[in-house]
This record gives C-alpha cells, structure tokens and sequence, in this order.
C-alpha cells in the first residue's frame, strides 16, 4: 500500500515538490479536527482561573481537586479531554504519510537539489540537510516564541514550560535520522502547524 502511494506521488515528476503538496492536502482535509482542538483548548483556559483556585484549595488532595474540576468542566459543559481527542482522530493519517517518506518506494527514488530523497544525513552529509536543520530551527523557534505567548493567558505547568521550549527543536534530530524525504514532510507539517494554530487562536471566539 505505501510503495503503491508513494509510486503514484513519485509520477507527478518532482517528487520533493509531491510530498510537499500531498502534505498540505492531508493537512487541509485534518484542518476540521485541528479547528475542534482549539476550541476545546480555548474553552478549557477559560476555566483554568477557577481550576487553579481549586488546586490551592485542595492542595495535594488530588481525589477531591478531580473531582471538584469535573464538576466545573461538566457544569460549563467542557469535556476534560477537549482538545485532545480530535488530536488522537489524525494519528492514523500521520501514520500513513510516515510510512511513506520512510519506507523504500519509487518516492524516495527521487532527488531534492541532485540529493536523493532516500538519504539519511548520518550517512550522507549533504549540504540540503543544513539548509532543512536551519528551517527547522527556525519553524521551532517561531513556535516556542508564540506558546510562550499563550503562557500569559492559559496557564502551564512548571514543568511544563521547560518542555514547551526544547521539544520543538527535537524535530532537527528526528529529520537528522530519518531519509530527507521524511525531513522536508516535517519542515512542511510543523510550518503548516505553527501557521494554522496561531490563526485558529486568533479568529476563533
């Protein structure tokens, strides 16, 4: 089935330019889900003033904090997972599009700047792969930059906010290890990502 879709991506004559496009396609058709998970996200930080005060309420009786935050949720009729379950539902596309670019088809046959979509940096070194770890890097940076924006009105975790600066960088060692094909799916979702959650936040009531 994949080496089939990746024949089929690979017949349009420019294969980089394929997984480009053939990303913003599933992208689009995701975009409902991805539209329900920030109004989910919105509806739940607009309740997170009264969860923080239950939390210095209860302190470290979680038993009774969960069940008093259920009965906020379920009062303002939010479910505790928005946000997160229409996450769960693109999985399997993302799956899908994985195997794609990282397992062997006619796809990875192809070439990005005379570099076969197939290589690996480890075992390469090409120069595109310091052009895609600095696009990377850059995508990251945006997105740190904008969510910690959100800190000031959805509040996060200690812990949390470490986390929130780091694992955007983390998608330079996962494309460091996978084929470029793979690499330049990841420079096209997260840029994808950044761009359409910054603009759902913002039309989004």
């Amino acid at each position: 089935m994949f080496a089939d879709l990746g024949a089929a991506l690979a017949s349009f004559g420019m294969p980089a330019l394929a997984i480009v496009l053939f990303t913003i396609v599933v992208r689009l058709a995701l975009h409902p889900f991805y539209r329900a998970a920030v109004r989910g996200e919105k509806a739940k930080a607009k309740l997170a003033p009264e969860i923080q005060k239950l939390q210095k309420k209860y302190g470290k009786d979680m038993m009774r904090f969960s069940e008093e935050s259920q009965k906020v949720y379920k009062k303002n009729g939010v479910s505790m997972f928005a946000g997160m379950l229409p996450m769960l539902a693109t999985v399997p596309f993302f799956m899908v599009i994985y195997q794609v670019v990282t397992t062997p088809n006619p796809l990875l046959e192809g070439t990005l700047f005379g570099i076969s979509l197939g290589t690996h940096f480890t075992t390469g070194f090409a120069w595109v792969f310091f052009v895609l770890f600095g696009l990377l890097a850059v995508v990251a940076y945006v997105t740190v930059k904008w969510q910690q924006s959100r800190t000031t009105t959805t509040p996060t975790p200690g812990f949390m906010t470490g986390l929130v600066k780091v694992l955007p960088f983390g998608t330079i060692l996962v494309a460091a290890y996978l084929p470029l094909a793979a690499g330049l799916y990841l420079l096209t979702t997260t840029t994808w990502t950044i761009a359409e959650r910054a603009l759902l936040y913002r039309i989004l009531s």
